[in-house]
């Protein structure tokens, strides 16, 4: 694999083809001319400039047939049960792969209690989800499928797997695209989510004017934004936690967000039972952190300002509060850095650098059944 600076290659124009094969209808063609022969693995696409090779699971290599499917999918109301929301409702890529709400909405209305985490450069990322209950990107692509609050009312995981599968299965178009990608007709929610997933590791954002600054381009950031560099990786030393060229060390914090409630989201420790994970969570990618607001697990700050003003003086204290907020060095207080007017902007005009402006309406992720504006 290659950087390129125009992102993901090598599935524009099959995808670009669906929005017109699609257009303005939730039906799959039925003509089926696939054969029930799985596709062979392809050489895997381009990534942007300043991102490494994206890794394809042996047992889920990848294919551009199958990111095509996986996109269907992503955007198909069909997997919840009142055919209401698809992923793409809640991770949207108009609004940065999340909802923009402070907790996202499922089927009937209800309300989850925790934002939606941003899809972009999930690749990178093994532990999925903001508690890091699903070990790949394959187990969280279907979890949200089985959640009754987000997409089913059936009862089990079992039933509401099965029900959108049986569904699926009746559309024709769907039964050849998953021949043609699985050899077999007869497909399972595990092929579902390896589709989706798929179409997921190509979803990344790079190429942005901070990678070409630390490349040498020293003009890609004014003074403003270099200052805020600066601050991050020197006196802020932002980069404990948020590190390496994904911005994130995909470890699990406790920030000091929330566990003030009397009924507090205890994060990690519902996972892995340890009271040394009580109140935290996954350290979020700052990739395109510009469009992925509201910002932390419970959508509590709508803006970058609100959540630099936190870090400077508002952390709240907790027994498993993270190490970078319990230093009490001149630089920092025990809750939270100190940051002045200044440097709280030259921080939001540096991470804003984060953002590569194509991305976000690239047309190959787009919405494949609604019609192109052309």
């Amino acid at each position: 694999m290659k950087n390129s600076s125009r992102g993901v290659t090598g599935v524009g124009v099959p995808l670009l083809c669906l929005a017109a094969l699609f257009a303005g209808s939730m039906t799959l063609p039925d003509a089926v001319t696939q054969p029930a022969v799985a596709a062979e693995a392809e050489e895997e696409p381009d990534v942007p400039f300043g991102l490494p090779p994206v890794f394809f699971p042996e047992d889920n290599p990848y294919s551009s047939a199958k990111v095509e499917l996986g996109r269907l999918l992503y955007f198909d109301k069909r997997l919840s049960t009142d055919n209401t929301v698809a992923c793409a409702t809640c991770h949207a890529p108009s609004k940065g792969y999340t909802d923009a709400a402070p907790v996202s909405t499922g089927i009937n209305g209800q309300k989850g209690g925790r934002s939606a985490p941003t899809v972009i450069n999930r690749a990178y990322s093994t532990r999925q989800f903001w508690d890091g209950r699903a070990p790949s990107l394959e187990a969280q692509a279907v979890g949200p499928i089985a959640n009754p609050i987000e997409m089913t009312n059936l009862k089990t995981e079992k039933a509401a797997h099965g029900a959108v599968v049986a569904r699926l299965k009746k559309n024709k178009g769907y039964q050849g695209r998953f021949a043609k990608v699985f050899g077999t007709k007869d497909f399972t929610i595990d092929h579902v989510g390896k589709a989706i997933a798929t179409f997921e590791r190509t979803v990344l954002s790079g190429n942005s004017p901070y990678d070409r600054y630390v490349n040498g381009d020293k003009k890609a950031l004014n003074a403003s934004q270099a200052r805020g560099f600066t601050i991050f990786f020197k006196k802020a030393a932002c980069d404990s936690c948020h590190l390496g060229f994904n911005f994130t060390d995909g470890s699990f914090e406790n920030v000091g967000i929330g566990m003030d409630k009397p009924k507090p989201d205890l994060g990690r420790f519902v996972v892995t039972g340890k009271a040394t994970d009580k109140g935290s969570f996954k350290t979020p990618t700052l990739r395109e952190i510009e469009h992925t607001g509201p910002y932390m697990h419970d959508g509590r700050f709508k803006t970058l300002e609100q959540v630099i003003g936190h870090y400077s003086g508002q952390v709240r204290p907790h027994p498993n509060l993270g190490l970078a907020f319990e230093d009490n060095s001149s630089e920092k207080g025990a809750s939270g850095f100190r940051f002045t007017k200044r440097q709280q902007q030259a921080l939001v005009a540096f991470l804003k650098t984060l953002t590569d402006t194509s991305f976000v309406t690239d047309a190959r992720f787009s919405d494949p059944f609604v019609r192109s504006a052309r």
